[in-house]
């Protein structure tokens, strides 16, 4: 099993600024696996925020580009998202997700691109003015 554990969320007024973590219990999967972020408003869908693969490319929402910046530490098994100048639209639960899954030989392995099997519980992040 692949668990994701978040943290690093909270309150913050508009234009600052909060890093979020994602834990990974599995190193294989966190080093070998697209990894990416999904936030969901009260009342909106969970939408894609920013993905990064295993070799460091990322890829971010138009409404995050340029004010967020996704990494991994690999040595830690972690995911981070720096948020810098923080609206308030960006008030979320921010979800850390794997692009994996369990298969019916009972491994767990890399999917495509944005088919995320494993996903944490959530952060809230609250923007206010």
């Amino acid at each position: 099993q692949v668990q994701l554990v978040e943290s690093g969320g909270g309150s913050v007024q508009t234009g600052g600024s909060l890093k979020l973590s994602c834990a990974a219990s599995s190193g294989f999967i966190f080093r070998t696996c697209k990894m990416g972020w999904y936030r969901q408003a009260p009342g909106a869908e969970r939408s894609l925020v920013s993905t990064i693969d295993n070799f460091g490319a990322a890829t971010y929402a138009d409404s995050v580009k340029g004010r967020f910046t996704i990494s991994r530490d690999n040595s830690k098994n972690t995911l981070y998202l720096q948020m810098d100048s923080v609206k308030t639209t960006d008030t979320a639960v921010y979800y850390c997700a794997a692009a994996a899954r369990r298969y019916s030989d009972g491994g767990i392995y890399c999917t495509d691109d944005f088919d995320f099997g494993y996903w944490g519980q959530g952060t809230q992040v609250t923007v206010s003015s």
